[in-house]
């Protein structure tokens, strides 16, 4: 009978434990309830913005570890897209894809800013619309962050005429020329190949030989952002160009596509490589010394800085706009003699 009575006891002890509960401590308690309510509402409440590349490439995960960074600096969310195709239609898609999902503000590179200059201004109407990485220009959207690609490829140049003192046949390598940053990167290289001065109104035509006093460009070849393209074009550049005495990749992979087709062809050593961007590939080439050097962009500050712009413009802040609506980010000559000093940032930025 006492038994009976102290298993009753402590059925009852149980039971008001139960409904009683312990505060702070029971998961499902109201107090947490509204905790987590809370957090789910601040953390919805926190800005969206996204940063679209014009597609993938290791190029871009650089400026995703910035864009990563700076949304914790700036307690905002960012979503990075990078086009599986390298296509204006793709970008429109993710785009349209994003607007529809209620983002508050875009940083976007433009693939064809020409033939999307309708669509951009039709977004820039709705959120607001920066361009990184390539420019639009006579659109809508309100500054452009990243480098002056004409002053860059003329850079290039400089580092062919180092390569090449006493001249020499070259044929460039680039992504697509639709893209704005193409169009005055290459153009930069050919200028300083045949010392003119600047212009960067000038293009020059894709067809046919530019020759100059000591240098001539063979040939400009596009691969439409594929570097299973680039690598197959540099190959046969090596057999239709024999006399061609260096390569010069515009595009962060055509470097690595070049040192490829060279490296195969037993080449390493007879045709100059002249990069541009900062691919692993082409920064041990440089410390190889199978590369003359690369001119590099810096996409970690094109991701970090987007985010921080359009969150100030979020918050009515205009006064970030420069006059000229362009935020400078000056590019860098890497060879040799400071290689391994910038690897080791570069490494650290992307955490390793």
């Amino acid at each position: 009978m006492r038994q009976m009575k102290m298993l009753a006891a402590m059925g009852c002890l149980g039971l008001a434990v139960a409904l009683t509960g312990c505060k702070g401590e029971e998961p499902n308690s109201a107090a947490n309830r509204s905790e987590a309510a809370n957090s789910t509402s601040a953390s919805d409440n926190r800005p969206r913005i996204a940063f679209v590349t014009n597609q993938i490439a290791a190029f871009w995960n650089i400026a995703k570890a910035g864009c990563e960074d700076a949304e914790k600096d700036f307690n905002v969310e960012v979503d990075v897209r990078m086009p599986a195709e390298a296509t204006a239609v793709e970008q429109k898609r993710i785009v349209e894809d994003l607007l529809t999902s209620g983002i508050d503000a875009i940083a976007i590179s433009p693939l064809d800013a020409d033939n999307q200059k309708a669509f951009i201004n039709e977004v820039a109407a709705k959120v607001p619309l920066i361009t990184h990485d390539s420019d639009a220009p006579g659109t809508s959207r309100l500054l452009y962050i990243g480098m002056d690609n004409y002053r860059a490829g003329r850079m290039v140049g400089k580092l062919v005429k180092e390569a090449l003192p006493q001249g020499g046949e070259i044929v460039i390598f680039i992504g697509r020329l639709e893209q704005d940053n193409s169009k005055h990167r290459r153009q930069g290289v050919i200028d300083e190949l045949l010392d003119r001065p600047e212009d960067k109104a000038r293009f020059d035509p894709v067809e046919g030989v530019i020759k100059g006093e000591k240098y001539a460009i063979l040939a400009t070849l596009t691969d439409q952002g594929k570097p299973e393209v680039a690598q197959r074009k540099a190959a046969d550049a090596i057999n239709t160009y024999p006399d061609m005495d260096a390569m010069v990749g515009l595009f962060e992979y055509n470097p690595p596509a070049c040192y490829q087709a060279l490296r195969q062809a037993g080449k390493l050593d007879s045709i100059k490589l002249i990069g541009f961007d900062e691919n692993d590939v082409t920064l041990q080439a440089i410390k190889d010394g199978h590369c003359t050097g690369t001119v590099v962009q810096n996409p970690y500050q094109y991701g970090y800085k987007s985010v921080e712009v359009l969150v100030a413009l979020l918050k009515g802040d205009r006064s970030v706009i420069p006059a000229d609506k362009f935020v400078d980010v000056p590019a860098q000559v890497v060879t040799r003699e400071n290689v391994d000093e910038f690897w080791a940032d570069l490494k650290a930025k992307k955490g390793g």
